[in-house]
């Protein structure tokens, strides 16, 4: 999220390159809006990809918000054409099949002085084209599939809503709130006619601005291990799925973010601040690399990761926004995912004083446990073999604890993962 990085250096893209580079992601998307000094934080970036020292070359495209930008004339296409140029021929323009990459969000509505969705987005490519040579267009437009047929614009779809469960309400029968199936992508790989497919895979979500700022106030369901599940499910049709985006490196706002939290928050300090994510950019790492090789690779260090939210989803606050919408589909659990190395014992408690204690025997491989939220007490867990311990996470030794009686509703979690 460009937007988030208004008080970026080249060294803060620099480092968050580095840290990505390591975590197995290999290139940005840049979610660009309208103000004009974004454009030059992408620069910036780009400078960046050239100066950061990793391992293999990191790649930058430039994703449209069409929420942002208007989409309605001539000059709103010169515009895209403009920054589009700007960097086509930048050594780290991410390429797909010869073709500088070009996405959206969202652009379903936008016309450009074009008669319909079609016209509108051949005009712009046109535009686009005139200066650069050929772009490969990947939009998520947030359309009905039965439409891509007759959408020649498009060279593919970014399913931006594909990594939650978008469907769930809390009427849901109780069973497909429980582990619900992850299958949005299918209809779109249906209808898109062996274009290209970039998926999404994405943690969490959750929004809390009230009337009086955005107006966006509600959660996706993300318990049930969703990012392990997800990947998973990317992992096994892979065949299918050209590229595949996290959601997101900096969306504090929606609480899906898996890097540090630097930069500029939208307002969202009140749910973000002392919940870090990145845990879930070093979980990410194996999976990244299982889905670009095709195999799981091996464990190469006993380790835990685990996040819970920080209060029961019933606690009750003097927040003047609201519980977001559909706070009935969580549960109050500890979600737990534990890499070993050779068989061991997991211990994962909650209490204070450990009566709550569950003693799981985990094979070799990866493991997904889970444990009910004490509101009095904290999360822990431990492996150990052999009865020597191999690893523990311990988040309160960093100040977590639940909280009975919070001062906001967050539905945001912390996520923990064990050291060295």
């Amino acid at each position: 999220m460009v937007g988030n990085t208004y008080p970026y250096t080249i060294q803060d893209w620099v480092e968050d390159i580095t840290l990505a580079s390591e975590n197995g992601i290999d290139g940005f998307a840049l979610n660009i809006g309208k103000e004009e000094w974004q454009i030059s934080r992408v620069a910036d970036c780009y400078e960046a990809a050239r100066r950061a020292r990793t391992s293999q070359p990191f790649r930058v495209f430039l994703s449209l918000d069409m929420t942002s930008i208007p989409g309605a004339s001539v000059d709103d296409a010169l515009l895209i054409r403009d920054h589009v140029s700007r960097f086509a021929g930048h050594p780290h323009q991410l390429r797909f099949i010869g073709k500088v990459l070009l996405s959206t969000f969202s652009g379903g509505k936008s016309r450009f002085g074009q008669k319909d969705l079609n016209s509108a987005w051949n005009f712009v490519k046109g535009v686009v084209e005139a200066a650069v040579g050929k772009i490969h267009f990947v939009p998520a437009f947030f359309i009905d599939p039965a439409r891509y047929p007759a959408v020649s614009s498009m060279d593919g779809f970014f399913n931006w809503n594909g990594g939650w469960p978008t469907r769930l309400t809390p009427q849901s029968p109780r069973h497909e709130i429980r582990m619900p199936r992850l299958d949005g992508d299918l209809v779109h790989l249906k209808h898109l006619g062996g274009r290209t497919f970039m998926a999404a895979v994405t943690p969490w979500f959750f929004t809390h601005y009230g009337p009086d700022s955005w107006n966006k106030n509600w959660i996706y369901r993300g318990d049930d291990w969703l990012f392990v599940r997800r990947w998973e499910q990317l992992i096994a049709m892979r065949d299918q799925i050209d590229i595949v985006q996290i959601i997101s490196y900096n969306d504090y706002g929606e609480s899906h973010y898996v890097g540090p939290i630097k930069g500029a928050q939208p307002n969202s300090q009140a749910w973000v601040d002392g919940f870090p994510h990145e845990p879930w950019l070093h979980l990410a790492k194996y999976y990244a690399r299982a889905f670009k090789e095709g195999v799981y690779p091996a464990i190469e260090a006993d380790t835990i990761y685990m996040w819970a939210r920080p209060h029961l989803k019933s606690a009750v606050t003097d927040d003047p926004v609201p519980r977001p919408r559909d706070w009935e589909l969580t549960d109050d659990m500890i979600w737990v995912v534990v890499f070993a190395m050779a068989p061991a014992v997991v211990t994962t408690s909650s209490s204070d004083d450990g009566h709550d204690a569950q003693i799981v025997e985990v094979p070799s491989g990866v493991s997904k446990l889970s444990h009910q939220v004490d509101p009095k007490g904290s999360m822990r867990v431990r492996m150990e073999r052999d009865g020597v311990l191999v690893a523990q996470c311990t988040p309160e030794r960093h100040g977590f604890r639940f909280q009975e009686r919070p001062g906001v509703y967050s539905f945001n979690v912390y996520c923990a993962m064990s050291g060295p």
